[in-house]
């Protein structure tokens, strides 16, 4: 289990994220009808721990060699566009895909830097802001034997002020290769049959008409109440349970992914985006690399990212699907341009990268620039809640619509975000 510098690990994740916690596959679900988009689902790549710009897709080999740090710069398949050396598959790929330099805030603590990645509002203490998954359930229409939000392995991500119903169903591990992927709520486990199951619902469904009208107010119920029933036709569904077995890829299609974590993580979000699901996230721990930053890199992270994204995005696009599924990939900050006296790079929040593709996004192409040290935007720059906007966009979703909250307050999606036109071509 990685743990950062300030204690945040990645169980934490799912405390925070933990509303509703236990309340089952029925809490997850909601179809919704939704305007036409560009894109109908989406992949959202998380790297936990705040990876390095100036060591991934931002380098300075010009810069003092307290800053630049150990790798080079190498060209990749578009002219003037060049990435970090340890990721050669990417950069065979640049095309598919645009990056954004540049991208700045002020928060340096991983919690509320998380916060703020993954919902594209800037944290506040009196309101919960929704992850992208709960709004993107909402908002897409979804398949009824499917989950919309599925989180592989866990997510910070919330429900936020949405409710219950919105939250991810996370699969709490990774598949391995060529072995069939069980998940909690969809294969039952412990040698549970599905009659079995059937009777303990039969017996949910008494306690519900016992107690019914009892809370006739409560979100909480609402939310268990109505999708009770479409929850107990997934976990019967072949097809549901077809789409999480990574064991039915067939062999040339997932050797790409590789056999770690990361790859495989890859390969079951590309498999459940093509059964249908709306929103996926994959969550890449580790980046939090305050020392021995180089090394982490180099014999581990980087090739990791550089296998199971390359492939990722070659297999969307080899099959059709990179056009109707937008990728989004982010960490919560970058790090300091200054190598420290651990050979290690510490928050820095002022200048990080992002990556996106698909949905409408114009790939082979950069986006904004940070100066000549890594240290903030050479010019405007970009916040994450631009990012926020540019992505609901490629989903046909406002940014600026207003949902209420339990209490009735108006709140927009994101709040103070704007899209990023130049993304769009």
């Amino acid at each position: 289990m990685a743990r950062f510098c300030d204690g945040l690990s990645r169980r934490d994740f799912v405390r925070v994220g933990a509303i509703g916690t236990g309340l089952g596959l029925a809490d997850f679900l909601r179809a919704d009808q939704t305007k036409p988009a560009k894109a109908t689902s989406a992949i959202f790549v998380y790297l936990g721990g705040g990876p390095s710009h100036m060591d991934t897709f931002d380098l300075k080999p010009d810069a003092p060699v307290e800053v630049r740090g150990d790798f080079k710069p190498i060209d990749t398949n578009v002219p003037g566009v060049r990435i970090c050396e340890h990721l050669p598959k990417l950069a065979k790929l640049a095309d598919t895909f645009a990056i954004v330099r540049g991208v700045s805030h002020n928060i340096a603590a991983h919690e509320l830097g998380t916060e703020y990645l993954n919902a594209g509002n800037r944290p506040i203490p009196s309101l919960v802001y929704p992850g992208y998954g709960a709004v993107a359930s909402k908002e897409l229409a979804g398949d009824k034997e499917l989950p919309h939000f599925v989180a592989v392995p866990t997510t910070p991500q919330k429900a936020g002020y949405l409710g219950v119903r919105y939250a991810p169903l996370q699969t709490n591990d990774v598949p391995k290769p060529n072995v069939p992927f069980s998940v909690r709520g969809i294969t039952l486990g412990n040698g549970l049959t599905v009659e079995q199951f059937e009777k303990r619902n039969n017996l949910l469904d008494d306690l519900d008409t016992t107690f019914k009208g009892a809370e006739a107010d409560s979100k909480l119920i609402d939310g268990m109440d109505k999708f009770a029933r479409q929850a107990f036709d997934m976990i019967r569904s072949p097809k549901a349970r077809e789409a999480f077995d990574v064991s039915g890829e067939k062999p040339d299609v997932a050797k790409p992914f590789g056999d770690g974590r990361f790859g495989m993580s890859c390969l079951l979000a590309m498999r459940l985006i093509a059964a249908g699901v709306r929103f996926v996230t994959v969550s890449f721990t580790g980046w939090d690399t305050h020392t021995n930053n180089f090394k982490s890199l180099q014999t581990g992270l980087l090739p990791q990212l550089d296998t199971g994204l390359s492939a990722l995005l070659a297999g969307l696009r080899d099959r059709g699907l990179l056009d109707t599924t937008t990728v989004y990939v982010v960490g919560e900050f970058g790090r300091t341009p200054k190598i420290n006296d651990k050979a290690g790079r510490d928050h820095w929040p002022r200048a990080m990268t992002a990556l996106l593709a698909g949905g409408g996004i114009k790939g082979g192409q950069v986006i904004g620039a940070s100066d000549a040290k890594g240290m903030g935007p050479a010019t405007e720059g970009y916040t994450p809640d631009q990012l926020a906007a540019s992505f609901y966009h490629t989903l046909g979703i406002d940014h600026r619509k207003e949902y209420r909250t339990a209490t009735g307050r108006p709140v927009m999606i994101v709040r103070e975000g704007s899209v990023i036109r130049s993304l769009f071509g």
